[in-house]
């Protein structure tokens, strides 16, 4: 048996634990959750630190138990939120449980015959025919008003700095989410509930109703909740979330938010959402600080994430799209980006539409360059860049004898024109 305490306090990973739990899971396996909001058919690398957290856990010998909270999605976790979530069907819910669980697999084990293979467990399976009369005869009676007020979760959305007060159905959540850890524990021997560190109230609570209803003895742990150093979200970039499906983030997109992390921040990283060991996290760590222009550890965090999440293919992909901004490509390297990777390497480059029947007829490179798409302020301004050979069509070196045809079309939708090393310009055709 692993020491799971050990591994995730080097790796920066522990906030709160409750006496006696190390001691706990070192006797025998022990089975774990984390809950898991499905409000989308994705996760996004919010999500990451919790699943990470599982993953160590079945790594140590452990049985992780992913819960979907498809009954909690509903309400809405008041826990630092303002604003309720919206009501899912259940049609929904089940799509969104299924696309997560395909993300899950790529780090824990469903499938073996392993005592501690993963499951994907739904609270809603348990909560959709319990009655609301016994729910509060069964549940509510053992805890108390006075209990439930003392949460920091509840207190803050009750002070008066608050803007909006807090719903009953918001007020109960910790309640229902109680409930999950007493069915879990007394259905699949679940003695431990991992989560964010703005969880410890609504995971303690859990821990009550087992003592209380049970006569159990449960456990809580929870995890920092992760912060940039600039003091910007993590997880968000300018088109909001970082997902790790790939049709909503694409794998570029993806290696780039690693790769542009600061230094601070990528020292932090690369023990939290890699499993590299301590000792090779140490002297790459070393070796970064000796030569931090290198951008050593965001390399490798960069890499390791794109792998884990995606593939290596598209890991290579990314470093290939990567490149064609800041490195030395080439045509060919162009032509294999897919669509939605070449519109993410060149968001923001200025555009012009050119319509088919134009390209297809032939336009020349003068033309293109000025009439077309204003890229140069006129004729002589193309000609002079053009005599001195500082002009490329899709990453290759152009004449003014050059006439653009249907043949230059990159996805044939695209022309990549670049006048020096840095300045680009997308044609694309309607």
């Amino acid at each position: 048996m692993k020491n799971f305490i050990e591994e995730v306090t080097w790796r920066g990973m522990l906030h709160d634990v409750m006496p006696g739990t190390e001691e706990h899971l070192m006797e025998q396996m022990r089975v774990a959750y984390v809950g898991i909001d499905p409000t989308a058919d994705s996760l996004h690398i919010g999500h990451l630190v919790g699943v990470m957290l599982l993953k160590h856990f079945q790594l140590s010998g452990h049985k992780p138990l992913a819960l979907v909270g498809g009954a909690t999605g509903m309400i809405g976790d008041p826990s630092g939120k303002s604003n309720e979530r919206n009501l899912l069907d259940e049609a929904t819910l089940r799509h969104n449980q299924e696309a997560i669980k395909g993300q899950l697999a790529r780090f824990l084990d469903f499938t073996s015959d392993a005592a501690n293979a993963a499951e994907l467990v739904n609270n809603y399976d348990w909560m959709k025919n319990f009655s609301f009369l016994d729910f509060i005869r069964d549940i509510g009676k053992h805890i108390t008003v006075n209990y439930m007020m003392s949460k920091d979760s509840v207190k803050k959305r009750l002070s008066s700095e608050a803007a909006e007060g807090m719903s009953f159905t918001e007020f109960t959540y910790q309640l229902v989410q109680g409930y999950d850890f007493l069915h879990l524990y007394k259905n699949k021997n679940c003695t431990l509930q991992m989560g964010g560190s703005d969880q410890w109230g609504n995971i303690t609570t859990g821990t009550e109703l087992v003592r209380r209803i049970a006569q159990g003895k449960a456990y809580a742990l929870t995890c920092p909740l992760i912060t940039k150093a600039d003091g910007t979200k993590f997880g968000k970039s300018e088109g909001g979330n970082i997902w790790l499906d790939s049709a909503r983030t694409s794998p570029y997109k993806f290696y780039q938010y690693w790769l542009n992390t600061s230094d601070i921040d990528a020292e932090k990283y690369i023990k939290i959402f890699t499993f590299l060991s301590k000792e090779e996290i140490e002297i790459l760590t070393e070796k970064h600080r000796e030569a931090p222009h290198l951008r050593l550890l965001q390399k490798r965090l960069a890499e390791e994430t794109t792998v884990m999440v995606h593939s290596s293919e598209d890991l290579e992909n990314a470093i290939k799209a990567s490149n064609i901004l800041f490195g030395n490509s080439t045509s060919d390297d162009l032509k294999q980006l897919n669509e939605a990777t070449f519109l993410d390497v060149f968001e923001g480059v200025p555009q012009a539409e050119i319509a088919r029947n134009e390209i297809e007829a032939g336009i020349d490179i003068i033309a293109v360059l000025n009439e077309k798409t204003g890229f140069m302020k006129s004729n002589g301004e193309a000609r002079r860049a053009l005599t001195a050979n500082s002009i490329s069509v899709n990453k290759e070196k152009v004449t003014e004898e050059l006439v653009l045809s249907a043949k230059d079309l990159i996805n044939n939708q695209f022309v990549l024109l670049q006048s020096g090393k840095k300045n680009y310009f997308v044609l694309r055709i309607v």
